[in-house]
């Protein structure tokens, strides 16, 4: 999926498209179509949030935090080998990363041992990351993006809480040009990656949850709003809305889009948020703010 701006733009198309399908009766579909939830909210340097997958199925991503540079989530690969992703572009609308002078790439401050780094190309350009990991449908993961400024460029750590070790793990963080702004442009998606037909058929959901980011002064914002929107598929199965507190999506298959209508926003009441419970290690982000 390329940047957020080119989703947008996507949207647009979709918007004053004249016809809409089923996908799981046209053979024109060959996938689902890709769902998102964009939260408004102010420039920040740390993004928190939380999905749990309720349905997948192999070449799925459930990405979780998505900010106008990058993103990061879970996928179902295609033969069901289960990863962790982490992505952040170069500037500009390429797609060839060869074209990309050596300056003006992603640069690569830290990985742990165990993550994989490579450059990527074909929906944007820029450094992607992968951690073998078994997720689980029915588990809730929690994500957590930082952000620190420096100069024209921002410097993005992911951090995934490992429930089996009860600990943050920091695996990567990337620097990449920004003309020095903080993180903007949050959302959530599902996509369908697979992409042969027969995976339209499919049902992919997932509950998005307790998501908040911290202002570049130290506050915290609990992202209580999303707009539900899509790609230019024009198939209608999809659905999202709220259950228990949290934004769902859902698309594919006999997916009906019965609760809320696509591009209208969704809102959950703020009560029962959990304020985030954010990785001490990763303190010095904040300089002087104290995360506790």
């Amino acid at each position: 999926m390329k940047k957020v701006f080119s989703i947008a733009a996507a949207l647009c198309v979709s918007l004053y498209a004249a016809v809409a399908v089923q996908a799981d009766e046209s053979p024109e579909v060959k996938a689902c179509r890709s769902v998102h939830l964009f939260y408004p909210a102010p420039d920040s340097i740390a993004f928190y949030n939380e999905v749990t997958v309720e349905k997948s199925e192999p070449g799925t991503y459930f990405m979780v935090n998505g900010f106008s540079m990058g993103y990061f989530g879970i996928q179902e690969l295609y033969d069901g080998k289960k990863v962790i992703l982490f992505s952040v572009w170069d500037p500009g609308q390429q797609d060839d990363p060869d074209s990309v002078k050596e300056e003006q790439r992603v640069k690569l401050l830290y990985k742990a041992d165990d993550v994989r780094v490579a450059r990527f190309g074909n929906e944007g350009t820029g450094g992607q990351s992968f951690l073998d990991y078994d997720w689980k449908v029915g588990e809730t993961y929690r994500f957590c993006v930082s952000a620190i400024v420096n100069g024209k460029r921002t410097e993005y750590t992911g951090w995934f809480y490992k429930p089996e070790d009860k600990a943050w793990k920091k695996l990567v963080t990337f620097s990449t040009i920004t003309g020095g702004k903080y993180m903007n442009g949050f959302y959530s998606f599902i996509e369908d990656f697979l992409r042969n037909g027969t995976s339209a058929k499919l049902i992919r959901r997932a509950n998005y949850g307790n998501g908040w980011v911290m202002d570049k002064d130290g506050h915290w914002y609990g992202l209580t709003k999303a707009q539900f929107t899509a790609d230019n598929n024009l198939s209608v199965n999809i659905d999202a809305g709220v259950k228990d507190q949290r934004f769902f999506l859902q698309t594919g298959g006999m997916t009906q889009n019965k609760t809320t209508e696509l591009y209208k926003y969704i809102e959950r009441e703020p009560q029962g948020l959990d304020f985030p419970k954010f990785p001490k290690s990763s303190a010095e982000v904040y300089r002087k703010i104290e995360v506790k």
